[in-house]
């Protein structure tokens, strides 16, 4: 089977040579080169092209959002942009992802054991989903998998279906690889009165909140990284925030999130199956489920567990997805009322909230 070819682009010896060893661990990829800038990079892709690249930020000599452009325009790739992901260059990756970059992870800690470990699997799944972008052929499968938690890690499943009535709408939303910009498409269209919303988009720590208050100054609705305790309320949004699970709570007629540690669930954390089962506990009928782009089954079972307990799910169709891996999934398990693309994906909820 054939490998996925990776071409590793980053100033540090030391990060270039972490990447290698977390990336040549897993047999479905092979390290074709590890460049320190994109003009040695260039030379290496004269002699073998990669289906993926990732990406340093910040470098010198010319930096990474510059040679982003020049490689899309020129001779599209899926990119992986890699960051310290430091409040000051947050702006600065938003601009990769807007120019076409299919991720962003989080440069490995050396040294942190649980760190590395939980890395080798954020990094290693962020560059194949990358090599199944739409812009590239897709790859054959995995030929490896690492083993996954389920929900019940954090959440234990719904046993009943009672529920206090209210007159309240919630919606519980799923993204994953090229979620960035379509949850911007998705939230820019937003009425100031759209229902509460509560968002896992998998994201690595610190990258979430200059991901909402980014969204917060271009969208009507209020947009903010989820906190302990926050309210669900008519006009918010709630992005959960990196390496903590988010749940759906409800006290009385009161909605909430909770936001706790925990393992990584579906490989993830936050994970959407956790979203998901709290919104089908808490919220059950008054839920609206939404699974968008992205690669794995993280939300399928979990919006499963909301059309089951009366929710009205949604998901996002293959043609607009960046990869139509978890909405795809959430459709085999038979989870989902209505798909549609990605521009249909507000009117469809607005219809029913």
């Amino acid at each position: 089977m054939n490998r996925i070819k990776v071409l590793i682009v980053d100033d540090s010896a030391v990060v270039r040579q972490a990447m290698t060893d977390i990336l040549s661990s897993d047999p479905a990829i092979e390290v074709v080169g590890a460049a320190r800038d994109p003009y040695l990079a260039v030379e290496r892709m004269k002699e073998v092209v990669p289906d993926v690249i990732t990406l340093d930020v910040e470098m010198p000599r010319m930096d990474g959002i510059t040679f982003l452009q020049k490689i899309m325009s020129q001779h599209p790739l899926p990119v992986v942009m890699v960051s310290s992901l430091t409040e000051n260059g947050s702006e600065t990756t938003f601009k990769a992802l807007e120019y076409g970059a299919v991720d962003i992870i989080q440069k490995p800690k050396l040294g942190v054991k649980q760190f590395l470990e939980e890395s080798k699997i954020i990094i290693c799944d962020a560059v194949k989903a990358a090599a199944r972008a739409h812009m590239k052929k897709a790859v054959l499968k995995p030929l490896h998998v690492q083993p996954k938690l389920t929900a019940d890690a954090v959440i234990s499943k719904v046993t009943s279906k009672a529920m206090v009535e209210t007159t309240e709408r919630v919606v519980a939303i799923g993204a994953s690889t090229g979620g960035t910009e379509a949850l911007r498409e998705f939230l820019e269209v937003l009425p100031q009165d759209a229902p509460g919303m509560v968002i896992v988009q998998h994201m690595p720590e610190h990258f979430t909140r200059a991901f909402a208050n980014r969204l917060d100054g271009i969208c009507r609705v209020s947009v903010k990284e989820a906190e302990n305790d926050d309210t669900v309320i008519r006009g918010r949004v709630l992005i959960a925030p990196g390496a903590r699970h988010t749940l759906l709570k409800r006290s009385g007629a009161r909605y909430y999130v909770e936001v706790k540690d925990g393992p990584l669930v579906c490989r993830h954390r936050p994970s959407v199956d956790v979203l998901f089962r709290s919104a089908a506990r808490y919220a059950g009928k008054n839920a609206i489920g939404v699974i968008m782009t992205g690669m794995g089954d993280d939300g399928a079972k979990g919006m499963l567990e909301m059309k089951e307990a009366g929710a009205f799910t949604i998901a996002q169709d293959e043609n607009s997805c960046v990869v139509f891996g978890m909405p795809n999934e959430a459709i085999k398990l038979g989870a989902v009322d209505s798909v549609v693309p990605l521009d249909h994906i507000a009117r469809t909820v607005l219809n029913h909230g």
